[in-house]
């Protein structure tokens, strides 16, 4: 206290002056501390854009990256994993570009995803199941939606990320308002924008390699002059992909273009790229992420197995077909190929009625071929080249084929492979039975392989499938046509198709399916050996960019390859035929689609679905299925095992279609309702059908499953039924909504022409079809019964059961636009 009164009356003895003069050396220190933290100390946190790295500095040992947080709560799935193999993906609109590249190569690799429109205030989607994470990678199509999240979302999502070990990939594609010079919001982390870049290159160090080597430099411009680079001092972050300036002023130095973010900042580990995915590069890199940020559960192996199919042997028009030194440049190639790709050999298709049917010189050349015939593989095609479904008897197709085999045995070409391809050949209908049933018995065919299935583009889709005892398998184009025969001829120019080899569509077909299966033609390996060339240079390119393991099987052992790695791809898919010229005329031009059900009732089961069967099929301008003997009123035939019967089984349960064009067919079957598989093989066949499905109360649902029982149930057995109906709710908005937008028209627009033809029936309890004579029809005896109230106990216990399911199917038809039933409204109305 003695102290402080001393300090005060120092104070008051120290003249007015003197204290002007301490204050004003008290400003200038401030100010000149201030400068200094400005120029100096924030100019080292914040790298210049000439700081970047120089080339001997880059290839330094990163620090070690955060590991995955593990067995922080959540629930193990079988495999270990406390997040489904499910990845985010943010995108700006719907029809962005990037957003549709990213999600392309998801679909390519088959890698689960859902898409969402990146929320600013809105909602951010339910991120965990009960206490399983839904997603096990986020994906961002712009940062900026990311760093500038209201911060609710913003917390939601990065507490989810750090508890389940999630990763996130985003992307930051600099424009005309971009500042050139930026800090990213949130992080240690700085931005330089619209750069032109050159010579890229990739770190060797990088932990996030997996696919891509890191061998060369990409000489010469990349793509654009909108470029984003990143720098930071912190140790967190490490470059992947480096490249130079344009500028002319450019002293040389690399600077990051795609960084990795170790996870040392906040505890996410990140990838950020510095441009969209156009540079081919990128899009390498951006699998390898995949696979590290998702410790490899979403990640593909590195074995890749070719097959390279020459189709047309013998048939080309003189001009085009092999002479004596392309067919020695075949075996040479052939043999080149073999050192990096072992027991590589290209795969022959013949048609013998043509074999000696060009010039002289070209004759020379068939015989030069034969002459090799055991350095090849071989495969049949039709004797004359006709497309089998051109053929109406079996025995007629069966002799064409005996041609051709004759023709090999005189010829000693090998046939023992048990593969064929027949032209335009779509394999999945039913014209294709006689097909089939001739190849196995002339051939012994086992393996074919097909570009048309489900269709020819998107390339991405085509999948494999079995029918009758045949694998049938994808098979890919190379950007090679019977008219692609010289390189200066090449549509586009010869650079046009060296784009498609050099990190293009063919590049990126072998990067993302594990099996491919190349067709080509007898005119790509004549004159300039366009074929040769464009194998050889691919090999070359995956070999310098890419760790992967090339290797090549016989068809058969290929076949059996494929559905080791993809055995849901078994059962076929059947498509609607209509949809596709090419497979309408291979299925038939005299069918029609018009006999395909317009409208499906999915029931579910006990909710009425009969009934209103039966009055929709009052209507005089609506048809339904014919009866079966097996399932009565019910096809089944999306749920169970009749969908094997194929198309033509199920147009034959509906009419033939009038030429008035008015008919409206539809079918019912309430085993549709929770079926795995029925949503999507309806979805495949009718994908403009109409969905009708009851909405009852589950607890009236449940209760009435309860009493149709004649034996009492256990309180086990009623919790059985129970899990049944809850779980069939939950499959509404789960399974069909995904395929279909649901049907909510008002039904009594269908019913209105037709009510003078019903009556009440007060013992039933419901409408009854009105018959000649004033007779009535009504549903059996199961239908419509009246069962004693529920007790209130077992009311409660229900009702807080399925109390959250009713609230997630009320935000999907809030969703959807539709409206509400009255039982769902009370229901949500009393909850507490």
């Amino acid at each position: 206290m003695l102290g402080v009164l001393r300090l005060r009356r120092l104070v008051r003895q120290v003249p007015l002056q003197t204290s002007f003069i301490f204050l004003f050396l008290l400003c200038v220190l401030s100010v000149f501390l201030s400068s200094y933290f400005l120029f100096v100390v924030k100019r080292e946190l914040e790298p210049s854009l000439a700081a970047g790295h120089a080339v001997g500095d880059l290839y330094v040992t990163p620090s070690r990256p955060l590991p995955f947080l593990s067995g922080v709560g959540g629930t193990l799935s079988s495999d270990g994993s406390r997040t489904d193999p499910v990845v985010l993906v943010f995108v700006e609109s719907p029809y962005s570009q990037l957003g549709q590249e990213i999600v392309a190569i998801l679909e390519s690799a088959r890698f689960r995803y859902r898409t969402e429109i990146s929320p600013g205030k809105g909602d951010m989607p339910t991120l965990m199941d009960g206490q399983r994470g839904r997603f096990v990678l986020i994906v961002y199509e712009n940062i900026l939606k990311y760093v500038n999240m209201d911060a609710w979302n913003r917390e939601l999502l990065d507490r989810y990320c750090i508890e389940f070990g999630v990763g996130m990939i985003s992307f930051f594609k600099a424009n005309e308002n971009s500042l050139l010079s930026a800090q990213l919001k949130g992080f240690p982390l700085f931005l330089h924008s619209n750069l032109g870049l050159m010579d890229c290159t990739v770190n060797p160090k990088s932990p996030l390699l997996h696919v891509t080597r890191a061998r060369q430099v990409f000489n010469g411009p990349l793509p654009g002059d909108d470029w984003t680079v990143f720098q930071s001092n912190h140790s967190t972050y490490e470059p992947v992909l480096l490249a130079k300036t344009r500028s002319a002023e450019s002293t040389g130095l690399i600077h990051t273009s795609v960084v990795q973010d170790l996870g040392l900042h906040d505890g996410i580990q990140r990838v950020l790229f510095g441009h969209n995915l156009s540079f081919w590069l990128h899009k390498l890199v951006f699998v390898d992420a995949l696979s590290f940020l998702t410790t490899k559960r979403l990640s593909l192996s590195l074995e890749r197995f070719i097959l390279v199919d020459i189709d047309d042997i013998f048939v080309g028009k003189e001009g085009t077909r092999m002479k004596v030194a392309d067919v020695k440049a075949l075996v040479e190639t052939q043999n080149e190929l073999r050192r990096s790709i072992p027991g590589f050999t290209f795969n022959l298709g013949f048609s013998g009625k043509f074999f000696h049917a060009g010039t002289d010189e070209e004759d020379r050349g068939d015989d030069l071929l034969l002459s090799y015939a055991d350095e090849f593989w071989w495969f049949p095609h039709m004797w004359s080249h006709m497309q089998p479904h051109g053929f109406h008897n079996q025995s007629v197709l069966a002799e064409q084929m005996m041609l051709n085999r004759r023709f090999a045995e005189d010829h000693s070409i090998p046939t023992h492979l048990g593969y064929a391809v027949a032209p335009h050949h779509s394999g999945v209908y039913p014209v294709h039975i006689q097909l089939y049933e001739a190849w196995k018995r002339v051939w012994d065919i086992r393996v074919t392989s097909t570009e048309e299935y489900p269709h020819l583009k998107p390339a991405r889709f085509r999948r494999g499938f079995i029918h009758r005892g045949i694998r049938v398998l994808p098979r890919q184009t190379c950007g090679l046509f019977t008219h692609t025969i010289f390189h200066k001829e090449y549509p586009g120019g010869p650079q046009e198709l060296e784009r498609i080899i050099d990190g293009g569509e063919l590049f990126l077909t072998v990067l993302l399916n594990p099996i491919s299966i190349f067709m080509t033609h007898l005119s790509n390996y004549g004159n300039d050996c366009l074929g040769l060339f464009t194998f050889k240079r691919l090999l070359n390119f995956l070999l310098t960019w890419t760790h992967l393991k090339l290797q090549t099987l016989p068809p058969l052992q290929l076949g059996n390859k494929y559905f080791q790695l993809f055995p849901s791809d078994a059962e076929p898919l059947w498509q609607d035929p209509c949809e596709d010229k090419r497979h309408k005329d291979i299925w038939s031009k005299e069918k029609t689609c018009d006999r395909f059900p317009k409208l499906l009732l999915i029931g579910p089961q006990k909710t009425g679905a009969t009934a209103l069967y039966l009055f929709l099929g009052m209507h005089p301008d609506l048809s339904s299925n014919y009866p079966s003997k097996e399932t009565f009123e019910e096809i089944q035939f999306f749920s169970g095992h009749n969908y094997q019967r194929g198309i033509d089984w199920y147009m034959e349960y509906f009419p033939l279609p009038s030429n008035s064009g008015s008919d409206y067919y539809f079918e019912k079957s309430a085993s549709y309702f929770d079926s795995d598989v029925a949503a999507v093989r309806a979805a495949a066949l009718l994908p403009r059908a109409k969905i009708i499905t009851v909405l009852s109360d589950p607890v009236d649902r449940a209760y009435a499953w309860y009493q149709v029982h004649t034996t009492p149930f256990t309180s086990d057995q009623l919790t059985f039924f129970i899990n049944k109906a809850l779980k069939q709710t939950h499959i509404l908005w789960r399974r069909i909504f995904a395929s279909y937008r649901m049907f909510s028209s008002p039904f009594y627009t269908f019913f209105f022409p037709q009510m003078m033809f019903c009556r009440f029936d007060p013992k039933k309890g419901f409408w009854c079809h009105l018959l000649d004579g004033g007779k009535t029809t009504c549903l059996g005896k199961s239908k419509g019964q009246r069962y004693a109230d529920m007790d209130i106990q077992s009311q409660v216990f229900l009702r807080n059961y399925y109390r959250d399911a009713n609230i997630q199917l009320s935000k999907l038809l809030y969703k959807t636009g539709q409206v509400l039933p009255g039982w769902l409204r009370e229901d949500l109305l009393n909850i507490r």
